[in-house]
């Protein structure tokens, strides 16, 4: 079977399912496993970011880019004919994050390409693991897709009855800095079962868009800060301007030294098998007593007393 994967965290999983060599094409966003930075790349994003850009930066450009109706993302067509894939991953769950299956069906037509188009479109933690049997059951990989769920189920559980005997911790999951988002999808899904309250937010919405003195009346007692699709040095670097905001800096997270910033593009952003790994983190940014202290590479603390 010949995949093209044209979604991180579709390749994610395909990797996890043993279908490495299956992979024929990625996208230019595919940098985990190691290995599929090694693959041809199928679509590449068509902002024009500069290196350093800042939130405001790209929220404009993607802002413009959707309000003209313009494609974010360019598919190598060329490529695509010549792999003549029997399967290709994608998604309709968020515009920015990838090609939409309406755009993919309409490029396979001019092609004459017969694949398969499977998409992705989770909105909870559920839903991520019912995509990881999917893809399974598409690429004959069922068995190995219920080893690789009942593991992960294994350490959901342990989180969860862990925090089933602890006070909920009220957190709110910051998604991008300027304008402020909520996090949203799974994200709230994962702070309730790693033991805390989500703030703004709720499992299974949308991302949305708030003012920060919606930050400040909630009073969140936690605040993580994950901007979609940014590493943990890349969101420190942005986490740089919480400073600057005053209704943020009244929040008891900010006074108890309790916002962090994490790497969210690995742990976060993705709907793949390492949002349990996400799950982890939290539990222990939120009750750091009770979890195993997550590896310095995945969180940095992002206010002090």
């Amino acid at each position: 079977m010949r995949i093209v994967s044209l979604l991180p965290s579709a390749t994610e999983i395909a990797f996890a399912l043993g279908l490495a060599d299956n992979v024929e094409a990625v996208t230019d966003g595919c940098d985990y496993p190691a290995a599929a930075t090694q693959k041809p790349v199928a679509s590449r994003s068509k902002l024009d970011l500069g290196v350093g850009a800042s939130a405001a930066e790209v929220d404009g450009l993607v802002r413009e880019a959707v309000k003209d109706g313009e494609p974010l993302y360019a598919l190598d067509a060329d490529l695509i004919q010549r792999i003549q894939p029997d399967l290709i991953l994608t998604q309709d769950l968020c515009r920015v994050c990838a090609v939409p299956t309406g755009d993919v069906e309409d490029a396979l037509d001019v092609l004459g390409c017969q694949a398969e188009v499977l998409s992705l479109d989770p909105h909870t933690v559920e839903d991520v693991l019912d995509d990881i049997v999917r893809v399974g059951e598409h690429t004959g990989r069922a068995a190995e897709a219920g080893r690789v769920v009942e593991d992960l189920r294994r350490r959901i559980d342990a989180v969860e009855g862990r925090a089933r005997s602890l006070d909920p911790v009220s957190t709110f999951p910051l998604e991008w800095l300027d304008p402020p988002f909520s996090g949203g999808h799974w994200v709230p899904d994962l702070i309730g079962r790693a033991g805390g309250t989500p703030v703004l937010c709720g499992p299974g919405e949308h991302s949305r868009p708030l003012r920060w003195a919606d930050v400040a009346a909630a009073a969140p007692e936690v605040v993580v800060f994950m901007p979609c699709g940014y590493d943990l040095d890349g969101a420190t670097e942005e986490a740089a301007g919480l400073a600057d905001v005053a209704e943020l800096v009244q929040t008891p997270a900010w006074r108890d030294g309790r916002v962090w910033v994490v790497d969210a593009t690995s742990y976060f952003s993705r709907p793949g098998p390492r949002i349990v790994d996400g799950l982890e983190l939290l539990a222990w940014i939120m009750h750091p007593d009770a979890f195993p202290e997550p590896p310095a590479d995945r969180v940095r603390q992002g206010a002090r007393r």
